[in-house]
């Protein structure tokens, strides 16, 4: 399974218990990162859903439609983590299932190589304005040039090890983004967060909460400099 899968197969799912299409918002996606981060099941994740909009259509069909639509994902989050433990319990003892390397999935060296290079052209074409900023902006351009040629050379690297070292440039750029960011900008994001997150906070334990809130500023803070994400994960959207 590649990256893209996780996400979209939840997304399915999600829509199709809901019983209408609902893109997922900023919100959404930033919960299903902390979930495919802390490493939790596809089949973890689905089995929450399936799990959580089942007890939701036990309790409508008494309430005969009078219940709210739900409108978020952060509302399976509770069942999510429970299907987590239970597969987690169920498995002790059981070798894991044999992975299979990203590239079966369509992530050839050359298309990789390619996505870097538009990554790299991205981050050249801009500037910021703080100069300790744009100086990383500019290394971390040079860095996905310098993996790009690497990818296309007789020896590429493997890629979990390069999708670690793309994680670890995205976060470097996420902290010299916050630290350039205004005082009133990141009063604005977190005020955001908060109000989106408001309906879900009983569902959804104090270290999830936290993740989501920093996935979310995170995603915010390069939507609002109009610039790429990193991981391989996003190619998919392409």
């Amino acid at each position: 399974m590649n990256y893209f899968e996780y996400f979209s197969e939840i997304e399915e799912r999600f829509s199709r218990r809901r019983g209408s299409i609902l893109l997922l918002n900023t919100l959404d996606w930033a919960l299903i990162e902390t979930w495919r981060e802390a490493g939790i099941p596809l089949q973890a994740v689905l089995r929450g859903i399936d799990t959580a909009f089942d007890k939701y259509d036990a309790r409508a069909s008494k309430a005969k439609g009078r219940l709210r639509k739900v409108n978020g994902l952060a509302w399976c989050s509770q069942a999510v983590m429970q299907s987590a433990e239970e597969m987690v319990e169920a498995a002790t003892g059981v070798a894991p299932p044999t992975t299979h390397e990203a590239r079966e999935s369509g992530f050839e060296s050359e298309r990789v190589a390619a996505y870097l290079d538009r990554n790299a052209q991205a981050l050249a074409a801009t500037t910021f304005p703080d100069a300790s900023a744009d100086a990383l902006r500019g290394t971390t351009a040079d860095r996905l040039r310098e993996l790009s040629a690497s990818m296309r050379s007789d020896t590429p690297l493997p890629l979990d090890d390069l999708d670690r070292t793309l994680t670890v440039l995205e976060e470097k750029l996420f902290a010299a983004l916050q630290s350039a960011a205004t005082e009133q900008e990141l009063v604005d994001l977190k005020a955001q967060a908060d109000r989106e997150l408001a309906p879900y906070r009983a569902k959804m334990s104090s270290l999830q909460l936290r993740q989501v809130q920093q996935q979310f500023l995170h995603k915010r803070l390069l939507e609002l400099r109009a610039l790429p994400r990193l991981s391989l994960f996003y190619m998919g959207h392409e």
